[in-house]
């Protein structure tokens, strides 16, 4: 009985061990159970080869007469059971519910298939024993299923790149979610996780939370992958001191904030990936401590970002194990760290580009041997005596970037070369001739010398064979019809990718008509004039660049462009087409809303003039800018179809239609409709424009009351403009449930209605104006610490309000008490590539439209309306004020020296109202006042005559009859500042 106890442990040791290594038993099975064999055989049943998402032919991957445990991709444990199944990359679809029978599965990889699905269909709580799951760049969309948060002994979970598989088909993308269960709901059960692979899932809906204790719940976890998911919060400390943490890679998201904590002796990070991240602070000293790193990333991509700050600590230099260090895009300064073969001898890639690094370039950097990407650009290197000489020495670099630095080029170095080098870029390099050493790198298929200063004819040598992308943007070139090569040569069949904007040219580069591979061509901001000719119109073009030209036509041959034969209608792959700000006139050639491709049409600010395409087929088109043509008739209601659309600008035309409520159910949207014709009233659809961003319908002919639905249902708009419409009625309180609204602006309608105090709640409010309706009453606050934290704009002028400004109302414009010190970098309101706010304000005495609104821009007009009452002490908590209209109204009493503590103060209109007393010397502290206005009130005395108060003309202070003084020329006596008798053609 001992020996059978004995052998009975040794038999479960044996199936538990092989268990634990899959991989050692696959040649060792004899026998394969029937109910394992019948579900592997009902899988290849149900599962189809689908390259491009299309039906190929049914699975035959397996035969059914040999045993399944020695099938491709199956592995099974000693008694037959199937534990592992791997079918990754095989371009796979169909469904797989046959696996969930497969109970004793521990190992799970459909990676990078065609599955195109949702994951709800399926029991993954079936599977308990499964500790490895991979289901990566397969296609699956919506909601993760909760059935995954049940694998309670997974160790390694792969939800990622979900996009990969949509554009590997060149299909619209959809992306995995994570809302129900939320993040925490998913991982907290999953005590033995050590990676986590969630690249491109969208955690967007959960603020905050999906961080929450996270690594409390993980605590070994070693591989943590989460790029790209729309995170937002505080990214934890506690995940960079893990012990067992490895790898953290949180990049592409742009709303998560953080820091890097102090690192202690030993920790075991090897790679830290937080680019295109909100992270500020600072690169701490204990850097030095992460002796397993091989790759930091901390590059930032936007000004619009926080940024690492202070200096790069020396001792990075001496991480023996980095192969990747980019740091590019940040605040750094000081001097580069004193990089050196003896302490990081298998660096590969350095970039510390577009920093603030200043100093010299240490001469131990060319001792980097291993360097093959080397970037130092945009920095402020005072070192003005480095040769290019120097650089020769990294014999194997591959990518050269010293953009914006002042370097001295020998005319001895004709003969120098880079052996590897590919890619090269000198922009902003003060260089007024092409580089010789250009002609002897045989292998460059990348150079960028835009913005310098070269001009004249460029040499034949430059163009290489093996170039693929080429800029020499910003530059005063010549280039030739003709250039002097053989025909194999002239046609470069590797140049992919060709800019020339601003380059002074004049004419189509004639050398183009041999390029029958050429993808992206940007010929913008030149002066060419004319017909585009039709050899320019190549099938292989993806992008075309041609704005701000003198173009008037796009058919070298026939005014008629919009026949399906115009050559613009050969470009099957064209996906970005911008002919904006040029000449071009007649219809929109109708066969652009056929190329299924086209992500990007931009035609605005032409003479286009009949009705807009259909855009039936262009299913992938993502931004449509047709603005300030003469485009008439209805909207194609196959914009609809365009389920990828974002941005639609079609404003300053003459289109006739109603309010587009079809356009509710596209996932993003952006609709800018402003100046047309569109009319009726605003009619809304249950579940309508869900997340609606920006809507600007301004300068139209809308009527009728504003809907309450249609604000309940719009609660993430950011932007609404409806001024200079027919609108009336009351204001919708269901407004205050846009909780993302940062811009409103309702002047210029009938709306009839007391002051929206319940506004004040909107945490991101920036600009509110309501001029010119019917705004009654006084206006009143409930209180409030809270209120307009960051209302800096707000417009109340051409109303009926009423009563007395009080202390209540200067104390809720909190947005307005601090003034932003931030002047070296604006930021603006709304500022997206797609779309920036813009206001028209009273400023200075002129009605003036800014097409940007400044965030430190701040206004407050309060004319024409029926305020009465004193000015109260209070305003001058407005610190930040730069416009103050207060005119038109009853107002009356002293003018408050405390005007003199709104030092920022340009322009101050408090004339027609009956403001009496003195102008107080106080006053004249307003040094940046360029525009004040006193009239016509009841002011008396001395004008005061220091600092701004020199500058200003007779109309700053008429129709007051007792001010004397310069600029009037009605004198005051010397003592007492009693004036003298009025001449007969005294100022009144």
């Amino acid at each position: 009985m001992e020996n059978l106890g004995i052998l009975t442990a040794l038999f479960f040791l044996f199936s538990s061990s092989t268990s634990l290594h899959p991989s050692s038993q696959t040649n060792l099975q004899n026998h394969c159970l029937d109910d394992q064999r019948s579900a592997l055989l009902q899988l290849q049943h149900h599962l189809y080869y689908a390259p491009n998402f299309t039906f190929s032919s049914k699975l035959e991957l397996w035969d059914p007469n040999t045993q399944c445990c020695s099938w491709k991709g199956v592995t099974c444990d000693a008694l037959g059971h199937v534990i592992g199944i791997d079918l990754s990359y095989q371009n796979l679809s169909g469904s797989f519910y046959s696996i969930f029978n497969l109970h004793h599965l521990q190992r799970l990889n459909l990676a990078a298939n065609n599955f195109n699905t949702t994951l709800f269909q399926y029991g993954f709580g079936k599977l308990p024993n499964l500790t490895h799951l991979d289901l990566s760049a397969s296609c699956f969309h919506d909601q993760i299923p909760v059935g995954i948060s049940y694998l309670t002994r997974l160790v390694s979970l792969n939800l990622s790149y979900q996009d990969d598989c949509y554009w590997r088909n060149d299909q619209s993308s959809a992306s995995l979610k994570l809302e129900k269960p939320n993040f925490k709901t998913l991982i907290k059960k999953m005590r033995s996780l050590r990676e986590l692979y969630l690249d491109g899932v969208n955690i967007s809906s959960q603020s905050s939370e999906w961080c929450e204790t996270t690594s409390l719940s993980l605590p070994k976890l070693s591989v943590l992958s989460m790029s790209n998911c729309d995170l937002n919060g505080h990214f934890p400390a506690e995940f960079f001191l893990l012990p067992k943490m490895q790898r953290i890679d949180i990049s592409d998201n742009s709303r998560l904030m953080g820091q890097l904590p102090e690192f202690p002796i030993n920790n075991t990070l090897e790679v830290l990936s937080l680019q295109y991240t909100n992270f500020s602070g600072k690169l701490p000293e204990s850097i030095s401590n992460l002796k397993l790193l091989r790759v930091l990333t901390l590059s930032k991509l936007s000004l619009n970002f926080n940024s690492i700050s202070g200096s790069i600590p020396p001792s990075i230099a001496n991480l023996s194990n980095l192969v990747e260090l980019d740091l590019s895009g940040n605040n750094f300064n000081g001097l580069i760290p004193p990089f050196h073969r003896s302490g990081v001898p298998n660096l590969a890639y350095l970039d510390l580009s577009r920093n603030r690094l200043s100093g010299s370039v240490p001469s131990s950097l060319f001792t980097l041997s291993t360097l093959q990407t080397l970037s130092l650009g945009y920095n402020s290197f005072s070192d003005y005596q480095l040769k290019l000489d120097m650089f020769f020495q990294l014999n194997n670099l591959r990518f050269l970037d010293l953009s914006n630095m002042s370097l001295l080029i020998g005319s001895h170095n004709k003969s120098l070369t880079f052996p590897q080098l590919e890619g090269l870029a000198l922009r902003s390099f003060n260089l007024t001739e092409f580089p010789e050493f250009i002609k002897s790198q045989n292998k460059l298929t990348s150079l960028h010398l835009s913005n310098n200063r070269i001009h004249g004819l460029d040499p034949n040598w430059l163009w290489k064979t093996t170039l693929i992308w080429v800029d020499l943007s910003s530059n005063r070139i010549d280039i030739p019809n003709q250039i002097a090569f053989d025909d194999a040569i002239s046609s470069f069949p590797m140049l992919r990718w060709l800019h020339l904007q601003s380059c002074n040219i004049s004419t189509f580069p004639a050398f183009r008509k041999s390029q029958e591979s050429l993808e992206d061509l940007d010929l913008s901001n030149n002066k060419i004039s004319g017909a585009v000719p039709n050899w320019v119109w190549k099938k292989s073009l993806q992008s075309l660049n041609l704005s701000n030209n003198s173009l008037t036509s796009l058919d070298q041959f026939s005014s008629n462009q919009d026949s399906l034969r115009a050559p613009i209608c050969n470009l099957s792959q064209l996906q970005s087409f911008d002919a904006s700000f040029n000449k071009l006139s007649g219809s929109i050639p109708s066969c652009l809303g056929n190329i299924n491709t086209l992500s990007f049409l931009y035609l605005q600010q032409n003479n286009f003039s009949g009705s807009i395409p259909d855009f039936g087929g262009a299913t992938q088109l993502y931004a449509l800018k047709l603005k300030d043509n003469k485009l008439e008739g209805k909207l194609p209601r196959s914009l609809a179809n365009c389920t990828m659309l974002y941005a639609v600008n079609l404003g300053n035309n003459t289109l006739h239609d109603t309010f587009p409520l079809w356009l509710g159910k596209l996932p993003g949207l952006m609709v800018l409709l402003r100046a047309n014709r569109f009319y009726g009233p605003i009619k809304h659809l249950e579940n309508n424009f869900p997340k609606l961003d920006v809507l600007d319908i301004a300068s139209n002919n809308f009527s009728g009351q504003l809907s309450i639905e249609f604000f309940q249902a719009t609660h993430k708009l950011r932007s609404l403009k409806i001024n200079g419409n027919n609108l009336e009625g009351k204001l919708p309180r269901s407004l205050a449930n846009c909780k993302k609204l940062e811009v409103l602006d309702l002047g210029k309608n009938m709306i009839h209605d007391t002051f929206p105090y319940w506004l004040v709640k909107l945490p991101l409010l920036k600009v509110l104006i309501l001029r010119s309706n019917r705004f009654y009453g006084s206006i009143k606050f409930f209180e409030d610490g809270n209120a307009f934290p960051m209302l800096h704009i707000l417009d109340l002028a051409y109303n009926n309000f009423s009563g007395e400004v009080s202390v209540d109302f200067f104390q809720s414009l909190r947005g307005m008490m601090v003034i932003d010190g931030n002047k070296v970098k604006p930021s603006y309101v709304g500022d997206n590539y797609y779309y920036k706010d813009s206001v028209t304000i009273m400023n200075r005495g002129f009605e003036i439209f800014y097409q940007k609104i400044l965030t430190l821009l701040t206004c407050l007009d309060l004319s024409n309306n029926n305020f009465h009452g004193r000015i109260l002490e209070e305003v001058q908590d407005l610190k930040s004020l730069h416009v103050l209209n207060l005119s038109y109204n009853g107002l009356f009493g002293p003018i408050p020296s405390a005007l003199g503590s709104l030092t920022e103060l340009e322009s101050l209109d408090l004339s027609r109202n009956s403001f009496s007393g003195k102008i107080f010397p106080q006053l004249t502290s307003l040094t940046f006042l360029a525009v004040l206005n006193l009239s016509y009130n009841q002011l008396d005395g001395r004008i005061p005559e220091s600092n701004q108060f020199g500058t200003f003309s007779n109309d700053s202070y008429i129709g007051n009859p007792r001010l004397c003084g310069v600029p009037l020329t009605r004198k005051c006596n010397e003592v007492g500042s009693k004036m003298l008798p009025p001449k007969e053609d005294e100022d009144l």
